[in-house]
């Protein structure tokens, strides 16, 4: 079975409108960290720095799952879309 181009477009435009859902997660999982970041540094002011390099490092990684999202729309865009 064959499918014309305009199928194929469509088909890989919706796929990176549905990668891009997955940016959501992230932007999640960032709140929630600083959230709890800034909570236990109001809990132990001592541990500020501790904290921030452990918040800033948790806050990195869950990046990398929406950066992985945009390349992959993006590759989808612009090589079949």
């Amino acid at each position: 079975m064959e499918f014309n181009e305009y199928f194929v477009q469509g088909m890989a435009l919706l796929g990176a409108g549905i990668a891009m859902i997955a940016g959501r997660g992230p932007g999640i999982g960032q709140g929630i960290a600083a959230s709890k970041g800034a909570e236990s540094v109001g809990r132990n002011p001592d541990a500020a720095g501790k904290v921030r390099s452990i918040m800033v490092l948790g806050i990195a990684l869950a990046e990398t799952t929406g950066i992985y999202a945009l390349i992959i729309a993006l590759l989808l865009i612009f090589m079949k879309g």
